[in-house]
């Protein structure tokens, strides 16, 4: 049975159909026919999270969608376009991704720049996803550490990232580096950040508990050949809050996406 289902009446923003990798002319599989639909929510948008064992391909999808690599075989589609240099998508990185020779307002606004948009205007637009994330006063500091803290070359990321492309935003375990406070205040950054956007939010991380507090829809992918096994809605508020987490549903939520990825875990 397919964890998708195609509504006549909503765009297709992501597809990926039939897609398989393989780096031995086909002799492994790494993924195997797996198929992907993201569908527009209007005036909602939505965060998705996907989680799988290590290996599994989680980030490999990413970097399709992203258009950093293509995969053996299959369409990987960008609002109906396949992927192309035009409509690649940014992404955000665990690792720390700011060009360290450029200031915090030359990083986010380095995609404008690209698209031939006049400086007084990118420079004013960067502004304004710099004081969005938080790093208002920051703006004339070299993005690289320790001028800035590993919390706030993120927050270059994802400024950068929204400002490429506001509608789509990909992360491959962009909090998996800093420390316990930073990462809940991160969380809480990027909710409000989607909330605001109403942006298609693709997240890959290992928390359990993160994916929980901000997804929408959990997706879980099993590898030997990878592929989508399990769908779980979060039914919890749109906006949430750190108070979000002691409430008994979350907890009842966290648990049920542990047991099942015991279940998909033994899947292979």
């Amino acid at each position: 049975m397919s964890l998708f289902t195609d509504k006549a009446d909503r765009k297709n923003i992501i597809e990926l159909n039939r897609v398989c990798q393989s780096y031995d002319g086909g002799q492994n599989w790494i993924i195997k026919d797996l198929e992907f639909l993201i569908e527009d929510k209007p005036d909602q948008g939505q965060f998705i999270v996907i989680l799988g064992m290590s290996g599994c391909g989680k980030s490999t999808l990413l970097r399709y969608i992203a258009g950093l690599q293509k995969p053996t075989e299959g369409v990987v589609k960008i609002n109906g376009k396949a992927v192309t240099e035009d409509n690649r998508v940014s992404m955000v990185f665990q690792q720390y991704s700011s060009l360290p020779w450029l200031t915090v307002l030359e990083n986010v606004a380095l995609a404008l720049k690209y698209k031939g948009v006049p400086k007084l205007e990118r420079e004013e637009k960067a502004r304004e996803l710099i004081r969005l994330v938080g790093l208002e006063g920051h703006e004339w500091k070299y993005a690289q550490y320790p001028t800035l803290s590993g919390g706030q070359l993120q927050r270059v990321a994802i400024a950068r990232s929204i400002i490429a492309n506001p509608e789509i935003i990909l992360m491959d375990e962009p909090f998996g580096a800093l420390d316990i406070r930073t990462r809940l205040q991160m969380q809480e950054l990027l909710s409000n950040l989607w909330n605001k956007f109403q942006s298609t939010v693709i997240f890959v991380t290992h928390d359990i508990a993160e994916a929980v507090y901000l997804a929408d829809d959990i997706y879980i992918m099993k590898s030997a050949p990878s592929q989508f096994v399990r769908h779980i809605p979060i039914d919890l508020p749109l906006i949430r809050t750190r108070e979000t987490k002691r409430d008994p549903k979350y907890t009842e939520l966290v648990h049920l996406v542990e047991d099942t990825m015991m279940e998909v875990s033994d899947m292979g």
